[in-house]
């Protein structure tokens, strides 16, 4: 295992399933925010993860930047899944809409990220935060700059 989950040699969804399979480091903000990357194909990814009382407004509910996080980390995920070796990418917009409100009874929850298209230097992607209901809980769509890695 190397100390990055970051190898600009291999392609997007190489390094996404190394980081996925354990064969590479997760990426340390999941860790921190309890979600994980469970599935991963050219143009889609899924993390999934719980929320918990760790992430309450003062409302009551789960912070809506909880799930704006998990909601970049799947359409950002999914654009770089599709990248070739040598390419980076970084969010240029997020745009979240919050359908219903999240609390820690919902559950475990999957954020499923896809992508609507990559050019040479952009890419466009949506993403849908649902519960283990099948309920959508908010909903995203991102555009990702794409560069050179160098």
């Amino acid at each position: 295992m190397t100390d990055s989950p970051v190898d600009f040699s291999e392609s997007g969804v190489e390094t996404l399933r190394a980081v996925m399979e354990g064969r590479r480091p997760d990426i340390p903000m999941a860790i921190s925010l309890g979600y994980r990357l469970i599935e991963v194909e050219p143009g889609r990814v899924v993390f999934e993860g719980r929320p918990t009382a760790a992430f309450l407004n003062p409302m009551g509910t789960v912070h809506g930047g909880w799930a704006a996080t998990v909601l970049d980390s799947c359409v950002a995920c999914a654009v770089h899944s599709t990248l070739n070796p040598g390419q980076a990418y970084t969010t240029l917009e997020l745009k979240v809409a919050y359908h219903r409100p999240l609390t820690p009874e919902v559950g475990p929850v999957r954020a499923e990220g896809k992508v609507l298209s990559v050019g040479r230097r952009a890419g466009f992607a949506e993403g849908r935060l649902t519960g283990p209901d099948g309920k959508l809980y908010a909903s995203a769509t991102s555009t990702c700059i794409v560069m050179d890695a160098r």
